[in-house]
């Protein structure tokens, strides 16, 4: 296989992924829950019956000056409600004009304010919190691989995977949020978070083959030695991922509404960095060994030939 003769193929339907993604992001934005803007979130349930349609729910904020809330269904006989910050003497009468007006005893499951003020610096740590991890991220592979001339390239070209893996969860984040509702909160946080972790850690597996057969395979151009070493974990990482992907894809049908979007969010990105690892990371470091960029509107750099040397 050879898949580093293919890399500017795999580069561009990286592309193709990302950039709808990102422009999503540019005219919608991301569409954060109260846990980064600040508001409250209502979750009730009715007793005696099936839940009203959203759209009475609404009509009844509306009623009460509480502006464009956002109702949600969670089965067939509850509704989670977020809307800007109501104290509690609004949510009670809320609560007793739903009650009233469904005929139906209501049990209040959930119920959470958070501040403005609260939500900023909850945004502004979540943001600290990626760049935190990159950071440490570069430095400790470029530490790992010291022993490997230019360390620092593998410690770049596994934060550049990385961002791919962030681009595409944030980008369908930016999607879905536009055209299914679906909003941005602490636990998207997390899963962003473990998808970095499971990104860089699939990665980490193929550099640590390459540092192996570039020892072995001194006199073998380096592009043949990249391309040896991710056939030979291909099978490893394809197979690894696929049981996460699995359970990922089990949960989302099965685990219910309350964490089907951070087991979706989980299964998108981890798909995204099962390829990244593959087909980003380690043709970045030929790229960057070869100064392809030298050559980019030219059209003549260097196609690698298949590894014939067996071993490893």
């Amino acid at each position: 296989m050879d898949i580093i003769g293919k890399r500017y193929l795999y580069f561009g339907i990286s592309m193709l992924v990302i950039i709808p993604g990102l422009i999503a992001l540019a005219i919608w934005g991301l569409p954060l829950a109260i846990d980064f803007t600040g508001g409250s979130l209502l979750e009730v349930q009715f007793n005696s019956g099936v839940a009203p349609q959203d759209a009475q729910v609404i009509t009844l904020y509306d009623q009460l000056g509480i502006l464009q809330p956002q109702v949600q269904s969670s089965g067939s006989n509850t509704l989670i409600i977020r809307s800007k910050e109501i104290t509690n003497e609004q949510k009670n009468t809320i609560l007793a004009d739903l009650s009233k007006q469904f005929n139906s005893q209501l049990t209040v499951l959930q119920f959470e304010t958070v501040g403005p003020s609260i939500g900023q610096e909850v945004a502004s740590r979540a943001a600290a919190a990626v760049g935190i991890a990159a950071l440490g991220i570069l430095i400790y592979i470029t530490f790992a691989f010291r022993g490997v001339p230019h360390a620092f390239r593998f410690g770049t070209a596994a934060i550049v995977a990385m961002l791919h893996d962030v681009a595409v969860v944030i980008g369908t984040a930016a999607i879905f949020g536009h055209f299914l509702g679906w909003e941005v909160d602490s636990l998207y946080l997390t899963a962003l978070l473990t998808v970095i972790g499971f990104s860089v850690h699939d990665t980490i597996v193929v550099f640590d083959r390459i540092r192996e057969n570039a020892n072995i395979f001194r006199r073998v151009p380096f592009e043949e030695v990249v391309n040896h070493s991710i056939v030979q974990t291909l099978d490893r990482s394809i197979n690894t991922q696929l049981t996460v992907m699995f359970t990922l894809a089990a949960l989302a049908l099965l685990g219910g509404i309350t964490i089907q979007h951070f087991v979706v969010t989980l299964l998108i990105g981890v798909f995204s960095g099962t390829y990244s690892s593959i087909f980003n990371a380690s043709p970045i470091l030929v790229v960057w060994e070869n100064k392809e960029w030298r050559y980019w509107f030219k059209g003549n750099w260097k196609k690698p030939s298949t590894l014939t040397t067996t071993g490893a």
